[in-house]
């Protein structure tokens, strides 16, 4: 049997791991496009790099040799919609540059079927990536959140929920001359495509359905503490679980955010539709990100039990017929809900703010005042609550103390 015909018959091929690159099993049917540096598609963009990845899609930086400037191109995976540029399309606005709009949709065909993609202006790059162990001063936290703040704000406007709010999906524009970078100058600047052989386990030769390279993903960014004012501009990316409650419905258990910023309505009334709601549970844990480089609640090495028992240390105790529900939580709490001996205990809210975000700020000397950190743990206090009706609507919290009197005053600085 050869290589491919492995493939279509459904064997399981196994590749040798590489470090910051998209799943590589995904090359198959209904799977990523192969795609190489110096490709062309549609016939105008030629790829110069790779941008990003996700479970859907991969991203490309290339250079529309129509238009002579850089777009970004999102190929999904083969035989599936995007149906985010339907989305796209509608939260379009004149006035609101923070949702990217799509410049141009197409289609390919290729050795895994066909993929729907479109082009939009290409980003610098995520807050995730920039913020990776180092802190934004303290204007650019203030500014950072409340972008993103009016950007939900936009979208909820327009009936929609975003659905997969967390770091790697918020974005922060590039410079406006970009586009005066020829290739060889853009590689000058930002270095030659990092590329790195994909080789089989099993030592046989690959399948014509995957690129002979992984392209690792650009980083066109800057470091966190090098932002000011100016890089501010957030650009919320990534549409594909995107949703329009009061057309359609969206279930608990269909929801795909990440753990960690998934909100707890999810796990236990997997059943019932989520709503607005939810957006503010997760954009809460994206500004305490932003503000702290480090996550409220963590996932790492921790199962989905864990993270409960992390809510309830932080937030204090579930709901009562969540509580019940709540098959394992003898392995944590003992029968008053007290937590068990033996185990980590996650500090309550306002100790977690004093130990994960202004003592490590207090180092570098920039730590935010008592009053904005009162203000602060006050307004998420109010948007990590437990039931979802009594969070605070999206404009409730542009009307927040911090919002008004830190953030939202920053963002109108730059």
């Amino acid at each position: 049997m050869s290589h491919d015909e492995e493939l279509r018959r459904g064997g399981h091929l196994k590749y040798n791991w590489i470090d910051g690159a998209e799943s590589l099993e995904k090359y198959g049917p209904g799977g990523y496009h192969p795609i190489m540096i110096g490709d062309v598609l549609r016939g105008r963009y030629r790829i110069v790099d790779k941008l990003g990845f996700g479970g859907y899609s991969t991203v490309w930086l290339a250079l529309d040799t129509s238009s002579h400037r850089y777009v970004a191109v999102k190929v999904g995976i083969a035989d599936s919609s995007l149906h985010e540029t339907d989305i796209l399309r509608a939260l379009t606005s004149p006035g609101h540059d923070s949702i990217p709009t799509p410049i141009d949709e197409f289609e390919l065909s290729g050795p895994n079927g066909t993929y729907q993609c479109y082009t939009m202006i290409p980003a610098q790059c995520n807050l995730r990536e920039a913020s990776f162990s180092r802190f934004f001063p303290l204007e650019v936290t203030r500014a950072l959140s409340g972008g993103l703040t009016l950007a939900i704000a936009y979208i909820h406007s327009r009936g929609y929920v975003h659905g997969d709010i967390h770091l790697r999906n918020i974005l922060v524009k590039l410079s406006s001359d970009f586009d005066h970078l020829t290739i060889e100058q853009l590689y000058e600047e930002y270095g030659e495509p990092e590329t790195v052989s994909i080789t089989r386990r099993d030592g046989k030769p690959l399948p014509s359905n995957i690129p002979p390279k992984e392209v690792i993903p650009l980083n066109l960014g800057k470091n966190a503490e090098d932002f000011i004012l100016s890089d501010t501009h957030v650009l919320l990316s990534d549409f594909g679980e995107a949703y329009a409650p009061d057309r359609e419905i969206r279930r608990g258990q269909d929801y795909h955010t990440p753990l960690a910023m998934r909100p707890p309505e999810a796990r236990f009334e997997p059943e019932a539709p989520l709503s607005y709601a939810a957006d503010i549970w997760s954009l809460a844990t994206a500004i305490w990100e932003i503000l702290g480089m480090q996550a409220i609640f963590s996932t790492d090495f921790a199962s989905a039990d864990e993270l409960i028992s992390q809510h309830i240390d932080v937030l204090g105790p579930l709901p009562s017929s969540w509580w019940m529900r709540w098959q394992e939580r003898s392995r944590f709490f003992d029968p008053d809900g007290h937590p068990k001996e033996g185990r980590y205990i996650w500090s309550g809210i306002d100790l977690a703010f004093e130990e994960c975000v202004q003592k490590y700020r207090r180092q570098r000397e920039c730590e935010f005042d008592r009053e904005e950190a009162t203000a602060i743990i006050d307004l998420m206090r109010r948007m990590l609550v437990f039931r979802p009706e009594e969070r605070p609507t999206i404009q409730e919290v542009l009307q927040s103390e911090w919002m008004v009197n830190w953030a939202l005053p920053e963002l109108k600085r730059r």
